[in-house]
């Protein structure tokens, strides 16, 4: 298997890239909404920064993916799909970008704007003065931007079963 994409399929970097943040996002998630139940305490503050350093990482690895896909062109889509298909799909993998790059950043926001300092794993950084209105509005863009992704891939998910069951297509070989 190349580690660049071919026009068939992704190559492994790509794969990589895909596979890994989908698991991420699959325990991050759920992580997360945890997090918001728990009352205020030492373990909530050790798994928060837990849930914190793995939502850097996913914007790193997002970015890299993005950056990846820049040099490297996509497999082509092939005749079977009508053009509104492709537009859809189009939309949607740039709103799932979107929204995991929302996600990220109104999270350390919130948390910079509470007045903590964040381990952005290559430096540390954190404001001089904090705003607690401000925290809670990027709080609550964090919440909302949750639940854009978890409607955004269920439809891309969707999408794979209708292609791979219904269409008889193998879209899904392009990724696996």
């Amino acid at each position: 298997m190349s580690i660049f994409n071919s026009q068939k399929e992704y190559g492994l970097l790509a794969k990589l890239f895909h596979w890994i943040t989908f698991v991420i996002l699959i325990a991050q998630i759920p992580f997360g909404f945890y997090l918001v139940g728990l009352e205020f305490s030492d373990r909530r503050i050790d798994l928060e920064n837990i849930h914190i350093l793995i939502g850097i990482t996913v914007f790193y690895i997002t970015l890299l993916r993005l950056i990846w896909k820049f040099f490297n062109s996509s497999p082509t889509d092939g005749n079977s799909f009508f053009k509104g298909q492709i537009i859809i799909a189009k939309i949607n993998h740039f709103l799932l970008y979107l929204s995991i790059f929302t996600i990220t950043i109104s999270g350390i926001l919130k948390k910079l704007y509470m007045g903590e300092t964040l381990n952005f794993i290559f430096f540390k950084y954190g404001f001089e003065k904090d705003n607690f209105v401000l925290a809670d509005t990027y709080y609550e863009v964090h919440i909302y931007a949750n639940y854009l992704l978890l409607a955004l891939v269920s439809l891309h998910i969707f999408a794979v079963i209708v292609h791979h069951f219904i269409f008889k297509d193998k879209i899904l070989n392009k990724i696996t």
